[in-house]
């Protein structure tokens, strides 16, 4: 029988180059095990950093590939999973019971499409195998609920009569102050009083193991926004604008505020980038071209993706059923899967939050 060569298969197995991180499996520490037998089988174990569900069958497929032409292998056997890490928050503020991560979702302005970009996002990564959570801190105008299907008047359980039990919709855990008032009782609060119910509702709610809580934030960059960002223990953040040169200047507003409360942005969200007509798929861009692409370079972030402009993304998140449950397969969820292995690929060169309660958590895929 032909020797296998150790570093003939390490060479195969380097030729694989992570498409989010841009490295080799051994440069990002993901190979844990390779070993042969005297058959000639190959039994390979990977672990990426980020959620990563939608790639690990092109990974396998790959790798398996690429060890199926050194010499003597008989059999390939490529076994991918994932952890996802706790990572650093700003001030080394003190995490969340419950939570390893949390990022939050902002616009320099209302109307960008923030919401709904943070329940596709959120319904994205639990697709690519995390555990996932959405606080909605839009306290003058709570969506999330409605968005994520959660009927009207439903209210969480509450534990020792001090914390809540976080709702569960699609798979998800959430909270918003919409599930403790009704839609009569208008939130005429200033900013202390709004920071204050949002920390309480962060703080006070019994989050089950996630990996990452999305928090909706409110539109904008004023004293509450600040005060949030500089009170919530945040891993990262992702800016949503459109192509308009209003949001953008609000987008760049919104960059320049979480960097100044030494929070990483993790990249830009480009709403609405082109219109694609119902009828005859006709692509225009109404709102203008290239705007969300020409502030990542001057703010040196990343683009994490473009979205179109399409009647059935707010339809489906208006009527409870984001698009990425809605219709799993097609174009708009593959490219909220793609930012959302992008947020998670980024969040993982970050330093690891060794404070962190929660063991991190592995997710196989075969």
């Amino acid at each position: 029988m032909t020797q296998i060569s150790e570093q003939a298969l390490q060479a195969a197995v380097r030729e694989y180059r992570d498409p989010y991180l841009e490295k080799d499996l051994y440069d990002l520490g993901a190979v844990k095990s390779l070993v042969t037998d005297e058959a000639g089988k190959v039994t390979l174990m990977v672990e990426l950093p980020y959620p990563s569900k939608g790639i690990a069958g092109g990974l396998k497929q790959l790798v398996s590939n690429a060890l199926e032409t050194v010499a003597g292998v008989k059999t390939v056997d490529v076994h991918v999973a994932q952890k996802i890490h706790s990572y650093k928050v700003q001030k080394d503020l003190p995490s969340v019971p419950g939570v390893k991560n949390i990022i939050a979702i902002a616009s320099g302005k209302g109307g960008v499409g923030k919401s709904t970009t943070a329940v596709n996002l959120a319904l994205a990564l639990q697709a690519e195998g995390a555990r996932v959570g959405v606080l909605d801190a839009d306290i003058y105008g709570p969506s999330i609920g409605m968005m994520l299907g959660v009927p009207d008047g439903k209210r969480p359980d509450t534990r020792e009569e001090k914390y809540f039990l976080p709702m569960e919709a699609h798979g998800l855990q959430t909270i918003s102050m919409a599930f403790v008032t009704t839609d009569k009782t208008p939130m005429i609060w200033r900013g202390p009083m709004v920071s204050g119910a949002v920390m309480q509702l962060l703080q006070q709610t019994l989050w089950n193991e996630l990996d990452y809580l999305i928090v909706d934030m409110p539109p904008g960059t004023g004293d509450i926004q600040l005060t949030l960002a500089q009170k919530v223990p945040v891993t990262g953040a992702v800016i949503v604008t459109t192509p308009q040169d209003i949001a953008l200047l609000d987008g760049k507003r919104g960059i320049e505020m979480f960097r100044k409360v030494d929070i990483p942005v993790l990249g830009i969200v480009e709403n609405m980038s082109v219109h694609i007509c119902s009828n005859c798929g006709h692509e225009e861009h109404l709102f203008g071209e290239g705007g969300g692409e020409r502030i990542a370079d001057e703010h040196e972030t990343t683009l994490l993706g473009q979205l179109p402009l399409h009647m059935t993304i707010r339809e489906q998140t208006d009527s409870g059923n984001p698009t990425v449950v809605a219709e799993p397969d097609s174009e708009v969820a593959r490219r909220y899967r793609d930012i959302a292995r992008r947020v998670g690929a980024e969040l993982s060169t970050r330093e690891h939050n060794l404070s962190s309660s929660i063991s991190s958590m592995s997710v196989k895929s075969d």
